[in-house]
C-alpha cells in the first residue's frame, strides 16, 4: 500500500449507532449551526467542524465518539481529524440523512419549545 492510498477510517451504520448510544457512547454532531438549529439527534453534542481544531480539548479522550454530519463527508473529515488526536473517532455513515431515513429521532432546541408543547 502506498502513501497515496486512501486509509479506510472506521465507519458504522445509523442503525449500529443508535444501538450504541444507549449504551451511553458520545454523539458529536460536526454540522454549522444553522443545521443544528434545524433539527438534531436527540443528546448530541454540538460541535462545529469549523471549530474542531480549537475545541478538540472539550471531547473526552476516554469515551468512544460517534461523529455525525449531514450526509457523511465533513464527519469523516472530522473523523480524521479525531483520530490523528488519539480519540477513539468513528464516522456515522450517511450523516443525518440517513439517521432521518432509519426513523431515528430529531430535536429541535428553542427558547420557546417547553411553551410551545401542547
Amino acid at each position: 500500500m502506498s502513501n497515496s492510498d486512501s486509509v479506510e477510517l472506521p465507519g458504522v451504520s445509523v442503525e449500529k449507532a443508535m444501538k450504541e448510544l444507549s449504551e451511553g457512547v458520545i454523539l458529536v454532531d460536526v454540522r454549522e449551526q444553522d443545521e443544528w438549529d434545524a433539527g438534531h439527534a436527540p443528546g448530541a453534542t454540538f460541535l462545529p467542524l469549523s471549530a474542531l481544531q480549537e475545541r478538540v480539548s472539550e471531547l473526552p479522550r476516554d469515551s468512544r465518539l460517534l461523529i455525525v454530519c449531514h450526509s457523511g463527508g465533513r464527519s469523516l473529515r472530522a473523523t480524521n481529524f479525531l483520530r490523528s488526536e488519539g480519540l477513539d473517532a468513528v464516522n456515522v455513515e450517511g450523516g443525518m440523512s440517513a439517521w432521518s431515513a432509519a426513523g431515528g429521532s430529531v430535536v429541535v432546541d428553542s427558547h420557546t419549545a417547553n411553551a410551545d408543547e401542547d
